[in-house]
């Protein structure tokens, strides 16, 4: 049975958290300095499995803002995507969440980025319980729900729309996944998304409409794992539906907070996503999304988290960690300093052609 991890506690925003984007931009500099350059967009090996670093966005606002994280010249799509790839060997696609994915940006995605880079995409809102725009459905959607409203949530458009959007989704990754692109898709289940019986099916409904593509699994409410028993029954759920389990890094003790527990479900991936602990903004709705995010890492609150990356990559084939502390250029200088630290053998298990001199 895996142990809790006990996060750091710290403060919920202070300069060390948010010192902004010049102090972000010195530390990411130092994080690559010497390195070699053709090997940062690079997964790293392991005597197990590799282990790839990436951010939960690369379009963000404050993101693609000039002077931020992406270099001058870089003002397109084209141009940021392909930059991004020279970084990271793995992003998440953040949009797909809000509006359902297109095959022709598919088909782009994968002509602006190496063969080795893969794409991890995040489930529509439909897909896990939750509300969306109603202007962001294809026409023929809307057609069928036949309602002004400005959002719906799945219980408002039927289990007809539903499949409608399961099926427009996976057809629309379809060109990731023929070409080994597809990394995995996302179920980022809401706080009032509580264990028991509807949640299982729910679940075991989803893995059937994965079959053929990796799903991951991140859960919000604290009763998954409430104690040893529910911890248990909840990864063991999980393996018995293929499904990767997500550890999550994040704000504690609010209704959607949920532990950091270490473990591996499926052989093929581990995945760890890592969203900041900023505790103010975390619910409500108050705050613009961004904000919630907003949340640099500190050295010290890295380091405990190798332990935890090193023992994943052991058990599975691919280790996936992502930044969802997508404020600016954060989640991006978060990234290479874990990279720097991993790759500078702070666990002497990395390969030695990996190092880049930490």
């Amino acid at each position: 049975m895996p142990t809790r991890y006990q996060p750091l506690t710290a403060p919920d925003l202070s300069p060390r958290h948010d010192p902004g984007m010049t102090a972000s931009a010195e530390r990411a500099a130092a994080a690559v300095a010497g390195a070699d350059w053709e090997l940062l967009g690079q997964p790293l090996h392991t005597a197990g499995g590799e282990i790839a670093i990436g951010t939960a966005s690369w379009t963000d606002p404050t993101m693609t803002r000039a002077g931020v994280f992406y270099p001058r010249g870089s003002g397109s799509a084209e141009a940021r995507l392909r930059y991004y790839a020279t970084q990271f060997p793995v992003v998440e696609v953040d949009a797909s969440y809000y509006s359902l994915p297109d095959p022709a940006n598919s088909a782009r995605w994968m002509e602006r980025t190496p063969p080795e880079f893969r794409f991890h995409l995040k489930a529509h809102a439909l897909m896990t319980g939750q509300p969306t725009e109603t202007a962001r459905l294809p026409a023929t959607i809307r057609d069928a729900i036949g309602t002004a409203a400005d959002r719906v949530y799945p219980r408002d458009v039927g289990m007809e729309v539903i499949d409608e959007i399961w099926r427009a989704f996976r057809e629309a990754v379809e060109p990731l996944a023929e070409a080994g692109r597809l990394g995995g898709i996302l179920l980022q289940y809401p706080r009032w998304f509580v264990a028991g019986a509807p949640a299982e099916r729910a679940l075991e409904r989803a893995a059937e409409r994965l079959r053929g593509a990796a799903g991951t699994v991140e859960l919000r409410h604290g009763s998954w794992f409430a104690n040893s028993q529910a911890t248990r029954r909840t990864l063991d759920l999980l393996r018995q539906l293929e499904l990767t389990h997500v550890m999550v890094d994040g704000p504690q003790g609010l209704e959607g907070s949920v532990p950091l527990v270490p473990a591996v479900t499926t052989p093929a991936l581990a995945m760890l996503r890592l969203h900041g602990r900023r505790t103010a903004t975390w619910e409500g709705g108050d705050h613009p999304t961004v904000e919630r995010y907003r949340y640099l890492y500190s050295a010290d609150e890295l380091l405990p988290l190798l332990p935890v990356i090193e023992r994943a990559a052991a058990e599975a084939v691919r280790t996936v960690v992502f930044f969802n502390n997508c404020y600016g250029s954060y989640g991006a200088t978060n990234a290479r300093e874990l990279r720097r630290l991993l790759a500078g053998g702070a666990g002497n298990t990395l390969q030695a052609h990996n190092s880049e001199g930490a």
